[in-house]
């Protein structure tokens, strides 16, 4: 009896698309054979999929994943092993694989609600949010009696602006009663804040599929100032994919800085140094661009800008975690910049403004391919040069927007949204004139900037222009945060996830794809 689950266990499945997977990991190609599954849609039959998600697992080491598989494999029309394998997909990164799983368990289970949260947060992993708000459109129609205001309807809210459906989202968050249970309402009110901005910003901006900055704005507060001129039509909506910065880009973005500074009436006493290299050379041509004085970054100071090259950069500096946390929340009059962003692994908290979104950046100063004597492609060596050497170049920097190839052509003005500002200060119109046109037509470009058709990635399927670490920084834990946890999962105060834990222990095979 042993020896024949054994041999079931290792025989490969009937599926022509799942056998692939399946020699995938028979060479140990495991993020190959989950390429693979991905490929092969959500079509197929489940205790198939389950067979190859569990000989993945068993490679990787996932006992929890290997045993909710086999679980899922041995009976695939059990409720119970349906909603186990979807958890443990999620739970382990591969949302993608939880959903079929999750829709079958919620239809066995009449609309089971821990089951519908269970799909919701797949489907927001994924950033498929018009699938989440049909799912809990459903259930609401279905099982009126069990759709819970609080998570439930505060979900459809999110999910249906994520989805870029205002309307949708007010006529629901109008339903919303206030939550008996105190928990709930720091999320209440950054709902409310994310609807408030939405009504700003459609004063200044068009909030169309294509709007950038203003879905940026409107989903975390976050200003953008510069957009990519390159493979716009083709889905990136003005980010970069691969981008070797050049100090012309560093100077834009503090001028934009500059100018959403005195737009909104903010004025800061002085431009606080953050420690890692890319940083101190940001920050000091920041203070020679706003004429102020630089001093070493202090947790807590009031009326000071925050200049970060790259958030993630810091962060990866001997003592970066602690001083992330430290601009968790920020002083009064405390103004977070950050000149990169990546839109496809968020930072661990959102900057008040952004000069560019990238998917991977290097930095002016850093290693940076060239062409070499012989013509061949080659790493230069890093500009060794003092910090304040290098910022004064960046200030002395031609400020004049990249436009592109010769074949871009002009498009028309379109303003930013409004910035959050104290009373009395500028408004929408004052914002428009900081970000100004966006530039070319948005045509592939040279691969110095980041040019050429982008590479795929599942967030270009996403409803909106918006940027990963942007989805569910809302609402998700706190306005100033961001995380990997869905909203649905974090929106509930008694769930605690391994997440966080094992992405800080990553290992070949543990790949978000």
């Amino acid at each position: 009896m042993i020896s024949g689950m054994f041999s079931r266990r290792n025989r490969p499945p009937k599926s022509p698309e799942l056998r692939t997977a399946w020699d995938s990991l028979e060479s140990g190609d495991v993020p190959g054979a989950l390429r693979q599954l991905r490929a092969a849609g959500e079509d197929q039959p489940l205790a198939q999929v389950a067979q190859v998600v569990r000989r993945a697992a068993d490679s990787a080491g996932f006992d929890d994943l290997a045993e909710a598989a086999a679980a899922l494999a041995a009976d695939p029309d059990s409720p119970r092993a349906l909603h186990g394998f979807g958890y443990a997909c999620v739970e382990r990164g591969v949302s993608y694989l939880a959903v079929p799983a999750l829709r079958e368990a919620l239809r066995r289970s009449e609309g089971a609600p821990a089951v519908l949260r269970e799909l919701v947060s797949a489907y927001e992993d994924e950033g498929r949010h018009r699938d989440a708000v049909d799912a809990l459109t459903a259930q609401a129609e279905r099982h009126a009696g069990r759709f819970a205001d609080w998570p439930d309807r505060y979900l459809l809210v999110f999910n249906a602006v994520m989805a870029g459906d205002l309307d949708l989202a007010r006529r629901v968050h109008a339903l919303l009663d206030a939550p008996e249970n105190e928990v709930w309402l720091p999320a209440r009110d950054r709902q409310n804040q994310v609807l408030a901005r939405a009504a700003d910003a459609e004063r200044a901006a068009p909030l169309d599929p294509s709007d950038l900055r203003g879905w940026q704005y409107v989903i975390s507060g976050t200003v953008l100032g510069t957009l990519s001129p390159y493979g716009f039509a083709s889905g990136m909506n003005g980010r970069y994919a691969w981008l070797q910065d050049d100090v012309d880009q560093c100077l834009r973005g503090l001028l934009r800085l500059r100018a959403l500074l005195e737009a909104t009436g903010t004025r800061p006493r002085s431009v606080s140094l953050l420690p890692d290299r890319d940083s101190q050379i940001l920050g000091l041509a920041a203070a020679e661009v706003l004429g102020l004085p630089a001093e070493t970054f202090e947790s807590g100071r009031p009326d000071t800008v925050v200049v970060a090259y790259d958030l993630d950069g810091l962060a990866a500096h001997d003592g970066g975690p602690e001083l992330v946390g430290d601009l968790f929340e920020r002083a009064p009059g405390q103004v977070l910049h950050a000149h990169a962003s990546c839109w496809t692994d968020p930072p661990a908290i959102t900057a008040d403004s952004v000069g560019l979104l990238h998917q991977s950046i290097v930095a002016p100063w850093a290693e940076r391919l060239r062409q070499g004597a012989d013509g061949a492609v080659e790493k230069g060596p890093a500009d060794a040069r003092p910090a304040a050497e290098i910022a004064a170049g960046i200030v002395a920097a031609d400020p004049a927007p990249d436009r592109g190839t010769a074949r871009a052509r002009r498009t028309p003005t379109r303003s930013s949204p409004r910035s959050p500002r104290p009373s009395g200060a500028p408004g929408c119109a004052a914002i428009g004139r900081v970000c100004g046109p966006p530039g070319p037509s948005r045509v592939p470009g040279s691969p110095e900037r980041g040019g050429g058709q982008p590479p795929f990635s599942r967030e270009r399927s996403s409803c909106l222009p918006i940027s990963a670490p942007l989805r569910l920084s809302a609402w998700a834990l706190r306005n100033r945060s961001t995380t990997s946890l869905s909203l649905s999962r974090s929106a509930s105060w008694m769930y605690c996830s391994r997440r966080s834990a094992l992405l800080r222990h990553a290992s070949t095979y543990q790949i978000r794809l």
